[in-house]
């Protein structure tokens, strides 16, 4: 937990093209706008305010990067995805979003994980399937590792989260393969259900300590260089 609470700010942007290349695992955060996505941010970081949590459902739109562990050399980058399926979201706009994050999901050469929020009360909707469609292929094949939270699992009791569960995986059943690495986990911001072993999960998948440094002596050098212009 102490690992994740090292969250913080590195970049924002509008569009795919302007995210800077990188070479750390990327973890990105899906989820619909009422799936509670940048709450469960907060609560695994142990931070108030690190994702931007709107009062107003679908309000953001942009592409949020967070760095973890060392200042010198991070070893891991969090993705706060624009949530999706919001009704007051004017359709251009779902339109281009739902572009952007298929884009991402498939091109992105440094996704090592995507951690999807699905509302434990409900079934994946339509909107929720069609998001795990644009990276089933990766996830597959083992390329990018898939982690479902059910969260506000504070709201069922423990045979509507068995049940929950159980429905989760059978939504999930076909991509799972022998190369795959899939997983589903209740998640409560509110009693910490999970917390604990989500945090866990991503600190397995940081960057090893000589990557982070190589990769943190590779921009400071490309920097300098840029200066020197």
């Amino acid at each position: 937990m102490a690992w994740a609470h090292t969250a913080r700010f590195f970049t924002t942007a509008a569009q795919l093209h302007q995210l800077p290349p990188n070479d750390l695992p990327e973890i990105a955060f899906v989820g619909r706008s009422n799936a509670g996505k940048s709450t469960a941010i907060n609560t695994i970081a142990q931070q108030r305010q690190l994702a931007f949590a709107s009062k107003t459902p679908g309000r953001t739109q942009h592409i949020n990067l967070f760095h973890l562990g060392p200042k010198a050399a991070p070893n891991q980058i969090w993705t706060d995805l624009p949530g999706y399926g919001y009704a007051a979201v004017e359709r251009t706009a779902k339109l281009r979003w739902q572009e952007v994050m298929a884009d991402y999901l498939q091109t992105r050469p440094n996704l090592k994980a995507v951690v999807q929020m699905v509302d434990s009360r409900h079934r994946f909707t339509e909107l929720d399937q069609q998001l795990l469609a644009f990276v089933a292929p990766r996830v597959r094949t083992g390329e990018v590792k898939l982690l479902v939270l059910l969260t506000k699992a504070d709201k069922l009791n423990r045979k509507e989260q068995a049940e929950s569960l159980r429905k989760a995986q059978e939504e999930l059943a076909d991509l799972v393969t022998d190369e795959a690495d899939v997983g589903i986990a209740l998640f409560s911001s509110l009693n910490k259900t999970g917390v604990g072993d989500v945090a866990d999960t991503l600190h397995g998948w940081v960057a090893p300590a000589e990557l982070a440094q190589a990769i943190a002596a590779a921009h400071a050098a490309q920097a300098e260089a840029d200066q020197d212009e």
